[in-house]
């Protein structure tokens, strides 16, 4: 950050009385409590069923509810990529076992699982409670994958001075994560969780209006309103809906990323940029004598503690205690991937033997079509995201600006506004691939966008303020420092986008218009299909089918640009 942006965790000597800022911050934590508490008389009674509502009265509590859940899931997210990424990377034997694993757990269609983890919860806990874990699990899924990849992009590409510097002073493993390893990765993790909360949203709805059979695990939120706002064509409630949406990513932008963005402009390799995201949010927490003390006397000797007791557990050296993986028998994980890999042939041999010819012509069919339409989707993104996404990067300023405006719109589900202009595009030749191709786009293409946003604001300035004392023109200046700097960023956000495309083919490839069911030919509708008429060996093989294409394209297409990056486009 500048000098001239006061820093939150600064102590200096605070003078007694209010300031300005202790007045609004006052004033934003009595208005937040004070609508907390009017929640409860806002939020309509649900019963067993449960019976949604659609007025205005509902939107507060069911806003709510939906920002608690993606925050829980968010969390588990965070957690998840952190020690996965590290687990992967500082360890080969680790790597081979985890990273495919990873690349199979994003290519799984989101809802084709969800009938399992919601009939698995609910033979042990009860229908609401079951409800809530899978809706939580659902948005898991929207949301962990890209941050753990941008992580693990991070840790293979840190800087070797820095990596040398760390070995040398012997720091432990608490205070490695702590001094490089979560500095360096800050600036893309932060853009990738705003693309996570964006993909938490798109799947929103089906998060929290799912149905099994006769069963109803519908759950009160923002994304069941919308659903059924959708279902009785009730565009007064659609745009209701819509607008708690957009206040919510608003306020989101204004009070927790652009502050984050701000302050994170600090670790940027080779310092802080000349002109560094603003944030008045930011600013008006530096200037509070309220803050000021809350940090002094509670959070610095809270941040203090946990240091200590992490220090204590975290071991001399990193080298010392290696990986989960790697600390395990030589023999255990061959032992359980080969009984897992003699249950899973034992079960699809079943679930082949049970298929019919015409099933498999429809699926060598619908691979065929959903992969083309992934590859026509991730080539139509790459297009406009890395000219847009580096014109954007370089300019902070103008970053800001359109930051929360690109959040808004990769945050409306697709399904709630694609049904008003679907009619139209029937009437064109195509229109069902076109409108599939235009789903997947709205889904996906913003992982490329943010990821190279990051990539380009993570350049330091000493290489900017060298290619303008140069002279290179444009051309020069992208071939030398713009696309060698987000290289690894845009193939981190390919990985995701493509991940996100073929999830995204379920709802992409059969969407409901007013009562009437529009589908084209594809793994997606083959799965939402099977989905809906309970044809689980069909569900199960299209499924699998569309893992091992996807776990292909990763091997042999992304896998290899991922160690190029990491090889020859490491930021030294």
């Amino acid at each position: 950050m500048s000098e001239s942006r006061p820093s939150l965790f600064a102590t200096p000597h605070m003078p007694y009385g209010l300031s300005r800022a202790d007045i609004v911050v006052l004033c934003l934590l009595g208005g937040a409590l004070l609508g907390l508490s009017g929640l409860s008389w806002n939020a309509p009674e649900t019963h067993a069923g449960p019976e949604l509502a659609t007025g205005a009265y509902a939107l507060p509590g069911y806003a709510l509810k939906s920002v608690l859940r993606m925050s829980g899931a968010y969390a588990l997210s965070l957690l998840f990529s952190i020690y996965y990424a590290r687990a992967a990377a500082k360890s080969a034997r680790a790597s081979r076992f985890l990273l495919p694993v990873l690349d199979v757990l994003q290519s799984v269609p989101i809802l084709s699982f969800l009938p399992v983890v919601v009939l698995s919860c609910s033979v042990f806990m009860s229908e609401g409670v079951a409800a809530e874990v899978a809706a939580v699990v659902l948005i898991f899924t929207s949301q962990a994958w890209n941050m753990t990849f941008s992580y693990h992009q991070s840790l293979g590409t840190q800087p070797r001075e820095l990596r040398e510097a760390v070995r040398v002073m012997r720091l432990d493993g608490w205070s490695r994560f702590k001094t490089l390893e979560l500095p360096h990765a800050a600036i893309g993790l932060i853009w990738n969780s705003v693309m996570s909360w964006s993909a938490g949203w798109y799947f929103l709805m089906a998060a929290e209006s799912f149905k099994v059979g006769r069963r109803d695990f519908r759950l009160p939120g923002l994304g069941s309103y919308l659903a059924k706002a959708v279902e009785e064509s009730d565009t007064h409630a659609v745009l209701m809906g819509l607008g708690a949406l957009v206040c919510i990513i608003v306020c989101m932008d204004q009070f927790i990323w652009r502050p984050l963005l701000a302050w994170s402009d600090k670790f940027r390799h080779g310092g802080e940029s000349g002109a560094a995201p603003s944030s008045w949010f930011l600013d008006l927490l530096g200037d509070s004598t309220l803050v000021q003390r809350v940090n002094e006397r509670v959070l610095s000797p809270l941040g203090e503690w946990f240091d200590a007791r992490a220090r204590r557990v975290a071991p001399a050296r990193e080298e010392s205690r290696p990986a989960l993986v790697t600390r395990l028998p030589g023999w255990l994980i061959p032992a359980l991937a080969s009984l897992a890999a003699m249950a899973a042939v034992g079960f699809s041999l079943r679930a082949f033997v049970a298929l019919e010819a015409r099933d498999w012509a429809n699926l060598g069919v619908g691979l065929v079509f959903t992969t083309g339409r992934v590859l026509l989707t991730v080539l139509i993104a790459l297009l406009w995201t890395v000219p847009f996404g580096v014109f954007i990067g370089s300019r902070p300023r103008l970053a800001g600006a359109v930051q929360p405006v690109t959040q808004v719109v990769a945050s409306i589900p697709a399904t709630a506004i694609f049904p008003l202009f679907m009619v139209a595009l029937l009437n064109f030749p195509g229109g069902l691939n076109i409108a599939a191709v235009i789903l997947m786009l709205m889904a996906t293409q913003w992982y490329l966008l943010f990821n190279i946003i990051a990539g380009v604001s993570a350049v330091p300035q000493e290489l900017r303020q060298t290619s303008a004392m140069l002279g290179l023109g444009w051309f020069d200046r992208w071939r030398v420092l713009h696309l060698p700097s987000v290289f690894p960023y845009v193939v981190t956000g390919a990985v995701t986008a493509c991940g996100g495309a073929w999830n995204a083919s379920i709802i992409s490839e059969r969407v409901e218009v007013g009562g009437r069911v529009y589908s084209s030919p594809g793994l997606g509708s083959l799965i939402a299909e099977a989905t809906a008429s309970g044809q689980n060996r069909l569900l199960f093989t299209a499924t699998l089918l569309l893992s091992l294409t996807v776990v292909l394209i990763n091997r042999f297409i992304w896998g290899r640009l991922s160690r190029l990056a990491a090889e020859r486009y490491r930021m030294e």
